[in-house]
């Protein structure tokens, strides 16, 4: 008797799980399901997953597919259970191509092919609806938003839009997931949008899907003009719709610890920030060819306002930048300077130009710091006058952080707006308009005559 098992949360059951289940079962006789517990998907970084374990183990069992299922509790047990259950294949979908290759020390591993998408058919009736999500546009970090995805409970990547064909169908290719051809063709076959495009796209974009109702979440920088934020947010509070933008770090854990650490009282009242976030990125990279929105400060500077405008508001007296620039005009490093009603504060970015790129965060009685990258906050620390008296923090930081935003993204959509407050319209649109104040300087407007 050849034996098989495979794994899963089999959260919201929908035909992906019934074909998976169905595809391990015909690799032999005998079937084995293990069904992960509660913790240990928090464990490993499984947000939002809706269904009770009895619930989801119920589920597998009326597939009528497994002839055994036992619970997945902690890491490591896979090989156990192949060892204690004399298991011939270990089997998963081929979204994990290589992640398990291990395993073929004690069984033959087979990656089984996924089902492409979701269909509604199958959850029509249920109370909380997958949300199949259109990508519009394919480049790293829609890859990676993509991987990520797989991480959250209750949304599937449907399929993805991209005007440049042979780039979308690659990429569609890649992920195993449709390819569009018109954004029209995107929005009939999905639920919400992610937006991934070039950065001067983003505003024709998230205005098109909002005019076709969906819920969007759009990459930093949002837009470069306050008007069209303030715009856009409007149109998604007139239809009831949610749009977010996908500056990663603010939602997560680490890093409103660290907000909720400054704002207590600590380190007395805050009167200084310096955000420094610095690459090196390629001479012929997108981020230092593209004259028009190129540039460190558009592709970093959203994450070094965050903490600033967290801590001193949006607003401020003044803001003043200084750059330095390269061939094609486009600065590899900025320095923006605000005076606001607390403090002062100072933004770095670099793509060309390598600092430290720390944030401190200075106060009347001692002062956070947060190493980089602080931006993937895990640790920090509180010092004080007495410098032998050091407090120290730290917080778990999963992947590559965007499974929080789309966690927090889909708890909104699903009528809870309790994380609200980690990124909100307002800050946003604050950003929006320094964006736009930058553009407007006067070595920067050269570009645009």
């Amino acid at each position: 008797m050849t034996k098989v098992i495979t794994y899963g949360t089999f959260d919201l059951f929908h035909e992906g799980h019934y074909n998976l289940l169905k595809r391990a079962k015909a690799l032999g006789d005998y079937l084995i399901v293990g069904v992960t517990t509660e913790s240990y998907d928090r464990a490993r970084g499984k947000l939002n997953v809706v269904d009770s374990l009895m619930t989801r183990i119920e589920n597998v069992r009326k597939s009528g597919f497994a002839d055994e299922i036992v619970i997945e509790e902690t890491v490591g047990q896979k090989i156990s259970d192949v060892k204690k259950y004399e298991i011939d294949i270990f089997a998963i979908g081929s979204d994990w191509v290589g992640h398990f290759d291990h395993m073929s020390e004690y069984c033959k591993v087979v990656y089984l092919e996924r089902t492409k998408g979701v269909s509604s058919t199958m959850l029509r009736n249920q109370s909380f609806k997958i949300q199949r999500i259109g990508i519009i546009g394919s480049g790293r970090i829609a890859g990676r938003f993509l991987m990520e995805s797989k991480s959250v409970s209750g949304v599937s990547a449907q399929g993805v839009y991209n005007p440049h064909l042979d780039g979308g169908k690659r990429f569609a290719e890649k992920y195993e997931i449709d390819f569009y051809t018109t954004r029209e063709e995107l929005y009939e076959n999905t639920d919400v949008v992610y937006v991934a495009s070039p950065h001067e796209t983003h505003y024709e974009y998230v205005k098109d899907a909002l005019l076709h109702q969906k819920h969007v979440l759009c990459e930093k920088p949002f837009v470069f003009e306050k008007k069209q934020a303030e715009e856009l947010f409007q149109i998604a509070r007139e239809n009831q719709l949610v749009l977010f933008e996908g500056i990663k770090t603010a939602y997560c854990p680490g890093f409103n610890k660290l907000i909720d650490i400054a704002c207590s009282g600590l380190i007395g009242n805050i009167r200084y920030i310096d955000a420094c976030f610095t690459k090196l990125e390629a001479e012929n990279s997108r981020e230092l060819t593209d004259q028009k929105y190129g540039g460190s400060f558009l592709e970093l500077g959203s994450y070094c306002l965050l903490p600033i405008i967290k801590l001193f508001g949006k607003e401020y007296e003044k803001i003043e930048f200084e750059s330095i620039y390269n061939q094609q005009g486009l600065d590899i490093f900025t320095k923006a300077n605000l005076k606001c009603g607390k403090g002062l504060a100072t933004v770095t970015c670099g793509l060309g130009v390598k600092s430290e790129g720390r944030l401190l965060i200075g106060g009347t009685e001692g002062y956070i710091v947060v190493e980089a990258p602080w931006w993937k906050t895990t640790y920090f620390e509180v010092h004080f006058e007495d410098a032998s008296k050091v407090e120290k923090y730290s917080e778990r930081f999963l992947g590559e952080g965007l499974r929080y935003e789309i966690g927090d993204w889909l708890n909104r959509i699903n009528g809870n707006p309790k994380n609200e407050f980690k990124l909100t319209r307002a800050e946003s649109i604050a950003m929006a308009e320094i964006m736009e104040k930058f553009l407007e300087g006067e070595q920067r407007k050269g570009l645009f005559e």
